[in-house]
């Protein structure tokens, strides 16, 4: 009687311990290494990545840029416009790391600010006078440009998805 009295009682301490001890380490959660390009916006250098485009061509153009794919997605084209915010891409002017050869590009709606998404209009930047063209970091600058007939901007009709990942006072 002693002896099942004590291995109940053992049985019953185990448990409890066991129900105490620490859980077993989570699984880690896995990471993925994408290439980010870098932008600007609001004059800081931020960075971000392409996972879709609205359009076969510019989805090509982005995978064969950054050797990462960019999805062809036909359906980012219909979101409608109060959800997207801008990306600013050059067409002329200095050579640089932007996907058509030219300088970087310019973001507005950073993370943290209203209007912020990583859904991005395109709109296309072109140097009326590329002899006269110069850096710009900002949709400031870009639409004092724009107002002094320094430059033109025309919106494609494509939508890219960019989220950024390193930003002025943030990562991910």
């Amino acid at each position: 009687m002693k002896l099942s009295r004590l291995l109940i009682i053992s049985i019953f301490l185990v448990t409890i311990l066991a129900a105490c001890a620490p859980a077993a380490p989570a699984e880690e959660m896995p990471t993925a290494l994408l290439p980010a390009g870098k932008a600007f916006a609001d004059g800081k250098e931020i960075y971000f990545i392409h996972t879709e485009a609205s359009d076969p061509d510019i989805a090509n153009l982005l995978t064969e840029m950054m050797s990462s794919p960019v999805l062809h997605v036909p359906a980012l084209a219909q979101i409608p416009d109060e959800v997207l915010a801008n990306v600013y891409v050059f067409d002329n002017g200095p050579e640089g790391m932007g996907p058509l050869g030219f300088q970087a590009d310019v973001f507005d709606n950073p993370p943290g600010s209203q209007g912020y998404s990583p859904l991005r209009r395109l709109n296309v930047v072109s140097w009326t006078d590329p002899a006269k063209a110069r850096m710009l970091t900002s949709v400031a600058e870009i639409l004092a440009a724009q107002e002094a007939g320094e430059v033109t901007i025309a919106q494609p009709g494509v939508v890219i998805n960019m989220p950024f990942v390193v930003w002025d006072g943030g990562k991910r």
